[in-house]
């Protein structure tokens, strides 16, 4: 394990005015969105979208590294460029899946456990020959009807930790992603506590595992009542719940907290982030974003569109969402901009 490339890399990623963007869908899911909006799915397809993505004028800006899907690390752009060099000379880090996805949890009907451990070590060494330098792995933990289990928080912990570990060793930078669903009725209070527990666990299994905690960053939810709850809290006490809930339950030598959007709106994303890094307080790490449809939604919406030029219309919607949230990492945004 080389520890300085690793925190080097951790840090970069959350270089000041940066985040992540979550370009990594799986096949089914980016062909499924695709068809959402219009467009007959392909490897081709998804290939031309992402390209468009990363051709973008100047987004390297706002984007320090770019998580892809297995089929996308391997494409290349339209002049035939492969992604991953058209990325790292932007400046940006090319970064991959690893999981193989969240299966059924034995015994436990409703509850997932993620896969992929099994070939993790070869996985990891041919991306990074291939020139990945990030990695995510992402669990899912739902609230509902005696959800979450303490089997799926203890199998989720335990298998993030491993993963964490194997990239590390094969000198890949662990995003850590414990996500905590959106889906239900549970108001806030539930999901903070259900948070705590799945961080708790998952950083006492990386001590226990060997993980360097300032080479890993985590990929956490926001403290947000289930879709389904009438008690929505406001924006001001998402950005409240959630830096306390991290304050508490996170190791203050991880560089960074890159959150993901789940579910939430492209501007609540951005506002809540925005209202965290406004805070009078200095947060003992970097407050980031790594956004996949809070960064592409409108990006896609536009490129499906029949106008004259679709691709500078999905390039201007992308580079306005990623502007946003580079404002948002320093509390810089408000409402007004969003024009």
């Amino acid at each position: 394990m080389d520890r300085q490339l690793l925190e080097k890399n951790a840090r970069e990623l959350v270089s000041p005015g940066k985040g992540i963007l979550a370009a990594d869908e799986s096949n089914g899911t980016m062909s499924n969105r695709l068809e959402s909006v219009g467009i007959e799915p392909s490897a081709e397809a998804r290939r031309s979208y992402r390209a468009n993505l990363f051709s973008s004028e100047g987004y390297e800006s706002a984007i320090s590294g770019v998580i892809l899907f297995d089929e996308t690390i391997r494409q290349c752009m339209d002049d035939g460029k492969p992604i991953v060099q058209e990325l790292s000379e932007r400046g940006i880090l090319p970064g991959i899946k690893v999981d193989t996805g969240a299966k059924e949890l034995a015994n436990y009907e409703g509850e997932k456990i993620t896969e992929g451990l099994d070939g993790l070590r070869e996985r990891c060494a041919e991306y990074f020959a291939i020139g990945a330098r990030f990695a995510k792995w992402r669990a899912v933990i739902r609230i509902g009807n005696g959800m979450p289990s303490s089997a799926c928080l203890s199998t989720n912990a335990h298998a993030l930790a491993r993963y964490s570990a194997i990239c590390q060793e094969q000198g890949l930078v662990p995003i850590i992603e414990p996500e905590v669903l959106m889906d239900g009725d549970h108001d806030a209070s539930v999901c903070f506590d259900v948070t705590a527990s799945i961080l708790d666990l998952t950083f006492a299994e990386c001590d226990n595992q060997g993980v360097h905690i300032p080479g890993a960053l985590l990929k956490p939810n926001m403290i947000i009542a289930g879709k389904d709850c009438k008690d929505q809290i406001s924006r001001e006490e998402v950005a409240r719940m959630t830096v306390e809930c991290l304050t508490n339950h996170v190791p203050h030598d991880l560089p960074g907290i890159v959150f993901l959007s789940g579910g939430q709106s492209d501007e609540d994303a951005t506002a809540h982030l925005d209202l965290m890094n406004k805070m009078a307080m200095e947060h003992p790490w970097q407050l980031s974003y790594s956004y996949g449809r809070a960064l592409q939604a409108d990006a896609l919406r536009k490129w499906s569109e029949d106008s004259e030029d679709p691709h500078q219309a999905s390039s201007s919607a992308f580079l306005h969402r990623a502007k946003m949230n580079s404002l948002a990492r320093s509390g810089e945004w408000n409402k007004s901009l969003e024009g």
